[in-house]
């Protein structure tokens, strides 16, 4: 699909002749000089008045002429009242007479800033630059920044300088913390190439070139398609200003590298609007490689929200082999079957950044079909399904992003989809935080995921993933959920404070769980059931108002190596048919057991050391028989091996008591 070209042209300018004046004589033209411009022979300050202005053709109005002495008196008084430059004395009233100071030279020297600043202030740019090579003085004055902020919040809006120094990076400054002095003319020199739309005022600009003399480069269009369409015709270089307002059902099709920019006062994004009811917002397509679009709110808000056709339907939709930038927009849309931004196919890679995507009524960001692309310092929130959806093989980088108060998962990753995501706070969505599905792989770094209204982290349905050094904590149900054959590798992170448990696996599920921190927590801090087997290593345990590990219903794993101490309940329960390996862990310091066989509990506990708990070191009951070998189990204060209640003594292989 092609981009529409411009069906409108500049009106052309009619050049107007200038009006001749007619000739006068002397006579005339003294006869239109104020009388307070009239110069006088006499008094002190006759010769040196700061506003008597050079005129060969002004005749004295007193005939008679001043001796020699008297004109040398008058010049002294004058300079030593004045400061001015003493004039030698006049010989007669003829050409030989020397005048007061030049005109320019008291425009330069002697004009209060103030009467400069007033004068300089009626200047456009060009003008003002044009002046300020006069001279030094006229360069400082030229160079006032309140000039400039007049100038620039006239041609751009902003009320903050809108610095642009290099292609595809823009940004707002404080002009007070600047280190330059002069902000605003910077700002002004970096934009100044840039075309305008800007409805109805084209019109006037071009019947006015009187005016506006001096911006006779600058081009003002109405709509956002002519605009384009005179990139397209290489009017100029593809810089563009939307100015205020509300653009609706424009069809906006980017395929070459055009960079498009809000400009309003305040907040921009709030006042730069551009939506459609029909069909995509803007749809970037092969060309548009280095394309920009910032500071605005794109929104597609159609009649019939539910209309099926709608599902390709985006309020940015990125297509193969296009990597556009993206920066500080607001992105909205009310459609309930097609996502917000849709990044789909091989080589699409979009920079997006700054944005806020909220307020959605299906997915927020959809990346698929082998896309990839950055994704930085986004606000994704209240969107009706997933913050984000990751499919296909897509194969983003998400960094730094709020995702929270999801009406869904915050990020769900399913059919082979894969990812890094790193830094990002992922909290109080309505699902997990963060769900994985079908042999998707992301790899989630340094994330916070907390306070979700079920899980943190679910992994399911042979799902895969990489979960290190993130913070888990206070969701409502597990931290990290692990079912139906998914094999995660849960390594160095901290999982604490949950409502539920810290590590839960059931559902023959797999994966390993190493070197993490799992305290706090209201249940076991890892729970293993239903046929799964994991391996725990190499973890803290700790802490939990419930046990440490707990192994039952058919549970397998090899734990090893594992510090678990200080927990309500045992250290480790196994139970109900139950097989796991706990090997070279150290167990200590619990409230009750150490570890604690019953109702079938099998398995093999060798090589651990078991001590200083307030109950029994090791308690075997009720149809269990462990392997026991090789342990070091002492300081119980109930004992170091409790058999009872049916349970069977074990084989002890060179254990310590």
């Amino acid at each position: 699909m092609n981009s529409v070209r411009a069906s409108s042209r500049r009106p052309r300018r009619v050049s107007r002749p200038h009006p001749v004046q007619p000739e006068r004589n002397n006579a005339e033209r003294d006869e239109d000089i104020p009388a307070d411009m009239v110069a006088e022979e006499s008094g002190p300050g006759a010769q040196n008045s700061p506003y008597q202005l050079r005129r060969k053709s002004l005749l004295p109005k007193r005939t008679v002429c001043p001796t020699k002495n008297s004109m040398e008196g008058a010049s002294t008084s004058a300079t030593e009242n004045f400061g001015h430059r003493a004039k030698r004395a006049r010989v007669s009233g003829k050409s030989q007479d020397l005048p007061a100071a030049p005109a320019e030279q008291y425009l330069q020297e002697k004009l209060p800033d103030e009467v400069v600043l007033k004068i300089f202030s009626y200047l456009l740019e060009q003008d003002l630059c044009q002046a300020a090579c006069v001279c030094k003085r006229f360069s400082e004055l030229a160079n006032d920044p309140i000039l400039w902020k007049r100038l620039y919040m006239e041609v751009f809006e902003y009320t903050r300088p809108m610095m642009h120094p290099e292609p595809g990076k823009f940004y707002q400054i404080n002009p007070e913390e600047y280190e330059q002095p002069n902000p605003w003319k910077e700002s002004f020199q970096q934009l100044y190439k840039g075309a305008h739309v800007k409805p109805g005022f084209a019109e006037h600009f071009y019947s006015n070139p009187a005016r506006y003399k001096g911006r006779e480069n600058m081009l003002y269009y109405d709509t956002i398609e002519d605009a384009l369409g005179g990139v397209q015709e290489a009017h100029f270089d593809g810089l563009i200003f939307v100015h205020s307002g509300i653009y609706t059902d424009e069809w906006i099709y980017i395929e070459s590298p055009i960079t498009m920019i809000g400009a309003a006062s305040g907040k921009v994004a709030d006042k730069v609007v551009i939506e459609n009811t029909r069909d995509s917002t803007f749809v970037f397509m092969e060309g548009s490689e280095d394309a920009y679009v910032g500071y605005m709110t794109i929104r597609f808000n159609p009649d019939d929200k539910s209309a099926q056709h709608h599902n390709a339907h985006h309020c940015l939709e990125i297509t193969v082999n296009c990597s556009p930038n993206i920066d500080h927009c607001i992105i909205r849309s009310t459609c309930t079957v097609g996502s917000a931004v849709c990044v789909s196919g091989q080589g699409a890679g979009p920079t997006i950044k700054h944005c806020n995507i909220s307020d959605c009524e299906n997915v927020g960001l959809y990346i698929t079909d082998h896309a990839q692309g950055i994704y930085e310092d986004n606000e994704i929130s209240n969107n009706a399904l997933a913050g984000i959806w990751v499919k296909n093989h897509g194969n983003p980088i998400i960094r730094r992003n709020h995702i929270h108060h999801g009406r869904d998962v915050g990020v769900f990753t399913f059919d082979h989809g894969m990812g890094y995501f790193e830094s990002c706070n992922i909290h109080r969505n309505r699902i997990a935080g963060f769900e994985v599905k079908a042999y998707a792989n992301p790899t989630v770094v340094r994330c916070e995921i907390h306070h979700g209204q079920t899980g943190g982290i679910y992994v399911h349905e042979k799902g895969r993933g990489q979960f290190i050094e993130n913070k888990i904590y206070a969701n409502n149900f597990a931290g990290v959920w692990i079912t139906s054959n998914s094999d995660p590798t849960i390594r160095g992170n901290a999982i604490f404070n949950g409502n539920q448990g810290g590590v839960y696996i059931f559902g023959d599920g797999r994966g390993l769980i190493e070197g993490n921190d799992i305290y706090g927590n209201a249940l076991a801090g890892i729970q293993i059931r239903t046929n799964s087997c994991p391996i725990v290593r190499h973890n803290k345990i700790h802490d939990g108002q419930h046990g440490g590990i707990y192994v039952h219903e058919k549970g397998q794993g090899v734990i090893e190596e594992n510090e678990v101490y200080s927990n309500t309940l045992a250290g480790v329960w196994v139970t109900t048919g139950s097989t796991p390996v706990l090997r070279r862990n150290r167990i200590h310091s619990g409230k009750q057991v150490g570890v604690y066989f019953y109702d079938n509990g099998h398995g093999v506990l060798e090589d651990n050391d078991i001590y200083n708990h307030m109950y029994s070191g090791v308690q075997i009951r009720t149809g269990s028989n462990p392997k026991i070998r090789r342990n070091k189990i002492w300081g119980g204060q109930n004992g170091g091996i409790l058999v009872y209640n049916s349970g069977t003594a074990p084989e002890f292989f060179l254990y310590r008591c």
